[in-house]
């Protein structure tokens, strides 16, 4: 059942399915969503983000966000997913509350998936039971109540990620200065191309951020960025009709050249083979 908060200021909105293939549709009428995506069942479920096969065991929860393409496939099982845009909550402006961006939302190459144990899992279900009987209370506090057990799931799931998907060594500034750099080149990947750039951003030296990611075994910082451009480049190869050169200088490559190069570096394809590829021709 599709359970949905509309605010009647700035168009806000948390809807939340435990059958989201089947409510999709009436969840993408609204714009920007971003989604925590939980496999409550007891079996294996496999859907796709861009095109990619996901995977999610039992109990496993990960997110995708509007700059994603989410889709099933036909006859798909139930799964449980909440979404939200920047007017019900906005991740950028309380950063400082959830310290999610770069980490579970935003900045992260690699979908994040996080494993609840038994006992993560019995306090998920209740909150899961917690958000039904909020949504059901229909007064003037209902969004900000609600508002308070979306921050409550992101915090929790955040925690997880940090203990399950971080290195353990990395202390809370080191963390921070990670996820700040993948978050920076999540929106200024199209301008700004030099780690210098977003070291600069940071208050930090170039050398410094590039030995905190390799002390680490962390992708180097100058392939995060190479990696965030070609996938901005994937997707419009994937979803709009525009060609390698159009994308090209969207991206802010002065030659295609250039843009060719980078591609086939890392992809080992050209934009015309992957798209070729990914569409089984």
């Amino acid at each position: 059942m599709m359970y949905f908060f509309q605010g009647k200021e700035f168009g806000s909105y948390l809807g939340m399915s435990d059958n989201y293939p089947a409510d999709q549709a009436e969840f993408n009428r609204n714009d920007g969503l971003i989604n925590i995506i939980w496999n409550r069942s007891e079996e294996e479920y496999i859907f796709y983000i861009d095109s990619l096969p996901q995977h999610l065991n039992p109990g496993q929860i990960t997110t995708s966000t509007y700059l994603q393409n989410l889709s099933f496939e036909k006859s798909p099982k139930p799964l449980t997913v909440f979404s939200f845009n920047k007017p019900f909550y906005c991740i950028q402006d309380h950063d400082y509350e959830v310290s999610c961006n770069g980490i579970i939302f935003f900045g992260t190459q690699q979908t994040p998936v996080i494993t609840l144990d038994p006992m993560e899992k019995r306090k998920f279900d209740l909150l899961h039971e917690v958000f039904l009987d909020e949504f059901k209370t229909r007064d003037n506090i209902q969004g900000e109540m609600l508002r308070m057990l979306l921050k409550r799931l992101i915090i929790k799931i955040t925690r997880l990620a940090k203990a399950q998907l971080m290195p353990q060594e990395l202390d809370d500034t080191q963390i921070d200065i990670i996820r700040k750099f993948n978050v920076f080149v999540d929106l200024h990947y199209r301008e700004k191309r030099q780690v210098s750039d977003y070291a600069e951003m940071l208050y930090k030296s170039p050398k410094t951020i590039t030995n905190l990611f390799a002390k680490h075994k962390q992708k180097s910082p100058l392939q995060i960025i190479h990696e965030r451009i070609v996938l901005e480049a994937k997707r419009l190869l994937l979803y709009t009709d525009k060609t390698a050169k159009e994308i090209a200088f969207e991206l802010g490559f002065e030659e295609v050249a250039s843009f060719h190069k980078l591609f086939k570096k890392v992809t080992s394809l050209t934009p015309q083979q992957f798209k070729l590829e990914m569409k089984g021709g």
